[in-house]
């Protein structure tokens, strides 16, 4: 289990406010179409900024329980009826009052075995979010990733085949979530975490910068639609530019690196993200993806981020990481008991 240590509004704002000052103003830049919300408020007027632009800051949550891709059996649809809401919001109740009675997970199963998330204050019913008609985040008939092409497929598999030769020899040959270096839902796209589903959004003139309570990260968004880094560099988190349409914060990244690896993507991935404000305590998240390396066909998805009380909490990822000592000396005991096996067999 990993400790979680206060971290005041005041001295992340403190520390937003520093680098957003040290950031050099850059000029044009280029982005995908990214289709506006339709499903946007055109009535609601966010609050502003001093400099006109929308004010997004706050502690928001992605928690959501609607799956990123749509249960097969629903083919097309993309919305539940409110009959079926009401019954998804009944079962998730009673999921929620057997976790609060310490019955998580059923006795026996290998889910079991994991610490109780409810015990923490990390279960998902634990977190505040908009209901979500929708089928799946993935928007479109087909609410599903689309395939990956033949160059992605054997590029996942030799990424696959590399990563099995000497996965346990020292801690740089773990992957780089094990490791607390990134991890996948802090994108960009950012998509939720199974816990700790939490980001704080700070803004300045001319940037936006977001930080995840897990693992800490923050992405600091110049807004004058400035052009990219040079392509050759390359970045976990790649590099994101950003302008304003209306009231919606349009961010375009480029520059992955091909560890990033998204959903099996490449260091060609392009993402495109669009923040509107569409209530006091909804922000309406959407993104589109595409990587002509991995897919055929760009996808997009869209979810809400609702607006919590209370603070971010440091996400001590790498002072709590006894996991990672405990796999590499577990394959060390079993080398011992390998070769110890092998003299015995002499």
């Amino acid at each position: 289990m990993t400790r979680r240590i206060p971290v005041t509004t005041r001295l992340v704002a403190a520390a937003a406010a520093v680098l957003l000052a040290a950031l050099p103003a850059l000029a044009q830049n280029r982005s995908i179409a990214a289709k506006p919300a339709a499903t946007a408020s055109k009535t609601w007027t966010p609050p502003k900024m001093s400099d006109g632009v929308p004010d997004l800051q706050g502690v928001w949550t992605n928690a959501t329980t609607t799956a990123l891709e749509r249960p097969q059996n629903l083919g097309a649809r993309e919305f539940y009826t409110e009959q079926e809401m009401a019954q998804r919001e009944k079962d998730e109740a009673a999921a929620a009052a057997k976790a609060e009675e310490g019955r998580q997970t059923e006795p026996g199963t290998a889910a079991d075995v994991h610490y109780d998330l409810g015990q923490f204050g990390l279960a998902r019913h634990q977190s505040k979010s908009n209901p979500n008609p929708r089928t799946s985040l993935i928007v479109g008939p087909e609410g599903r990733i689309p395939p990956l092409l033949p160059e992605a497929q054997k590029r996942q598999a030799d990424r696959l085949a590399a990563n099995r030769k000497g996965q346990f020899d020292g801690p740089e040959n773990r992957p780089l979530s094990e490791r607390c270096i990134v991890q996948g839902h802090e994108g960009p796209p950012m998509l939720p975490a199974g816990y700790n589903a939490n980001l704080q959004i700070q803004q300045g003139p001319g940037y936006v910068a977001i930080m995840h309570e897990m693992v800490h990260d923050t992405r600091i968004i110049p807004t004058d639609n400035s052009t990219h880094l040079a392509k050759s560099v390359r970045q976990f988190l790649g590099d994101s530019r950003g302008h304003w349409e209306g009231n919606t914060l349009v961010v375009d990244t480029t520059n992955f690196t091909d560890r990033t690896a998204f959903r099996g993507s490449s260091e060609n991935l392009h993402v495109v993200e669009r923040f509107t404000r569409t209530a006091e305590d909804t922000i309406l998240y959407q993104f589109t993806v595409e990587d002509p390396s991995t897919w055929a066909k760009s996808w997009s998805a869209e979810l809400p981020m609702t607006k919590i009380d209370g603070q971010i909490y440091e996400y001590a990822c790498q002072e709590g990481n006894y996991g990672m000592r405990n796999t590499l000396h577990g394959a060390r005991e079993a080398e011992k008991e390998e070769e110890a096996a092998k003299k015995g067999s002499r």
